[in-house]
């Protein structure tokens, strides 16, 4: 089955196969680079919302869709602290475990970062996410540094991966290159960059550093879309 990636900035992005969608990091309201509402996305009938950790650009809207009644999955903190506020479907997992769904599977893998959420609740470890959804096999690397453990991700045999080039409060596009040594994808997506001024991280830089290791990137500007 053919998967579409919608990018909407920052690190939020819509995932469709089939009739079933995915909202990864659903930062909306307060990202300048969203090109939709949150009443539009509240719309479009996600099947599930999937969070890497707490931060507020990450976390962001998840309880309005879990007050919608769509699962929010992510770690036992994540899970509990949606559950405590209206969220009742939201799922708690922690890592190494996977949640299994009609529309498929996804597995929390290690991170290097902190999570914690905008009022300051601590928000258990940070995470990436391997998705198996229509057929591919993505990950999603959320906030992080480069890891040597990214091999044994990549041993799955990725069709996608998403990673945080903005430097700062992650790796930059020249780290981020060299997680594709590790991570072997067929195409790989920039994230995390110019959404604020401190995110100076170059996707041109990754770009070039894709090619040199024989990975396509593909650079989407806020609300384009491509398909795997």
């Amino acid at each position: 089955m053919t998967v579409s990636v919608r990018f909407l900035g920052h690190s939020t992005f819509l995932l469709q196969s089939g009739d079933h969608r995915l909202l990864l990091d659903p930062f909306i309201g307060g990202n300048p680079q969203c090109p939709v509402t949150l009443a539009e996305a509240l719309g479009w009938g996600v099947s599930a919302v999937l969070i890497s950790h707490a931060h507020g650009d990450h976390w962001g809207n998840a309880l309005d869709f879990g007050r919608a009644g769509i699962p929010v999955i992510g770690t036992a903190e994540i899970g509990g602290y949606a559950q405590r506020n209206g969220a009742g479907n939201a799922v708690g997992m922690n890592i190494g475990g996977t949640y299994r769904a009609e529309w498929g599977r996804v597995t929390l893998t290690p991170a290097w970062h902190s999570s914690s959420f905008p009022d300051g609740t601590y928000g258990g470890m940070p995470t990436g996410l391997l998705i198996e959804f229509g057929g591919k096999r993505l990950y999603f690397a959320g906030d992080t540094s480069l890891f040597s453990d990214m091999r044994l991700i990549g041993d799955r045999g990725l069709d996608l991966a998403f990673l945080p080039i903005g430097d700062h409060f992650t790796m930059g596009p020249d780290e981020a290159a060299e997680c594709l040594e590790l991570l072997r994808p067929r195409v790989a997506i920039p994230m995390h960059y110019g959404t604020f001024p401190v995110l100076t991280g170059d996707p041109d830089t990754f770009r070039r550093g894709g090619e040199q290791r024989g990975v396509e990137v593909r650079v989407l500007a806020p609300g384009e879309t491509t398909e795997l």
